[in-house]
């Protein structure tokens, strides 16, 4: 895309060109194209649609944005996971579907952009040394445990090992990251789990730390994993609560010595042991968000924005639907009641179960349109179904099954609206109508 009026623009470059070179250099990415226009003076080198090459010279300020935009932040390919991880979600879908939802990304390019998460296992000598030059940090790293042998089996990779002296190249340079732990019960939970968070802390406690924070998420399995993951074992809510007690008494002991807790657990933790959230006070500054740590919380701090000039009655009755994982549907329930209170709204609340993934009790974003369809058809839906965008793929109107929203709205027989947050969701349950761009959704999700 090129921006209207701006420098781009008004040199001529059209949609479905191609910048070639800025300046002599090739971009190999949209990192390498943000650092070469900064300059003054600029060169660029354009193959247009027509297959025509164009050299444009021009100067402008310091750092000034040329109005373009890409389709893809890599300009030359994805780098692919060489990992073989057997709690890989990846690996834990049917055939058959997009092929976009077979891409194993572990790219540290992408890390640096978007918050995805990577190994470090597939870095050559020229990656370490590009990160070190142009100073891309913080990064975001699967590390699932700091004792090598273990590493190297969750991850069945050699190179895996290497974790305790990549934290410490890291640490050398005043480079940074942000740190997941992906428990799989009965191999790095327990003692191996407070080994893991324990060796973290040790690079996350000085002035300039090299590990900002970790998140510890539980495992997600689901009914297509492959037989090279049938010793893994799903999370139960006894040891969710286990968890919960180990991971909070190492937050306070962090909290003293360090000044933050350093490690959060994701949203899932206390779902699955039906004990409430933590209060908003113990997130910090929600440094695991989009990892799924505080996210509800986050969500339900929204609403109370959102509401508190909510009216006492609507203007015309209004009856709609909203559907949430199974998993979410406690925590979100007094959302629902207090926007039933509005006079002349009657919202419909509907938790679900995922039969498609073969999980009970599930995050929304992992709802399909198979599952709406099962759960919801033949029930009262009112007039709409108001559809967290979470659940489709960003700018798309399509779900992790490749059902699209039309069919499922077909399927069901209600229009489908879908709605990106907590005031979108209140100021849909006050309107009719659908909103103006469908599809919009929130920014990426880690895991």
């Amino acid at each position: 895309m090129v921006e209207a009026d701006s420098i781009a623009a008004e040199l001529g470059v059209q949609p479905g060109d191609r910048i070639l070179r800025i300046n002599g250099v090739a971009p190999r990415d949209l990192i390498d194209y943000r650092v070469l226009i900064g300059e003054e003076e600029i060169r660029l080198e354009v193959l247009d649609a027509a297959g025509q090459h164009h050299c444009i010279s021009f100067e402008k300020d310091m750092d000034t944005d040329l109005g373009l935009e890409f389709s893809e932040a890599l300009f030359d390919g994805l780098r692919q996971c060489n990992n073989r991880c057997p709690f890989c979600f990846i690996d834990q879908q049917p055939a058959g579907k997009r092929s976009t939802l077979y891409l194993k990304d572990d790219d540290y390019r992408l890390s640096f952009l978007y918050g995805s998460y990577l190994t470090l296992t597939n870095l050559t000598p020229a990656d370490w040394q590009r990160i070190e030059t142009q100073r891309l940090s913080p990064l975001y790293v699967s590390v699932h445990a700091t004792d090598p042998d273990l590493r190297c089996r969750l991850l069945r990779n050699k190179r895996a090992g290497a974790i305790l002296q990549q934290l410490e190249w890291f640490a050398q340079r005043r480079l940074q990251i942000h740190a997941q732990v992906v428990v799989c019960p009965g191999l790095n939970d327990g003692p191996q789990l407070e080994r893991t968070l324990r060796d973290l802390a040790r690079w996350g406690g000085s002035d300039w730390p090299a590990v900002l924070s970790t998140a510890v998420a539980p495992v997600g399995l689901t009914r297509f994993r492959p037989d090279t993951a049938a010793d893994l074992t799903p999370v139960t809510p006894p040891l969710a609560c286990r968890v919960i007690a180990q991971v909070e008494a190492l937050q306070q002991e962090f909290h003293h010595s360090m000044g933050s807790r350093f490690a959060w657990l994701a949203d899932e933790w206390y779902l699955m042991a039906a004990q409430p959230l933590p209060p908003r006070s113990t997130y910090g500054d929600w440094p695991q968000q989009a990892n799924g740590v505080g996210s509800i919380r986050a969500f339900l701090e929204a609403l109370e924005q959102s509401t508190t000039q909510l009216p006492a009655v609507l203007p015309a009755p209004r009856r709609c639907s909203w559907v949430v994982g199974g998993l979410v549907g406690p925590a979100l329930r007094p959302v629902a009641e207090r926007l039933q209170g509005i006079r002349g709204l009657d919202l419909l609340f509907y938790p679900l179960p995922s039969p498609y993934w073969g999980q009970e009790l599930v995050v929304t974003g992992l709802l399909t349109g198979a599952d709406l369809l099962d759960g919801l058809r033949g029930k009262d839906l009112g007039d709409q179904l108001l559809l967290p965008s979470v659940m489709l793929r960003p700018g798309s109107p399509l779900f992790l099954d490749d059902l699209t929203v039309d069919q499922v709205a077909a399927g069901l027989g209600v229009s489908i609206r879908p709605v990106a947050d907590a005031g979108d969701l209140v100021a849909a349950c006050l309107t009719t109508g659908n909103t103006a761009a469908p599809w919009a959704t929130p920014g990426p999700v880690h895991r």
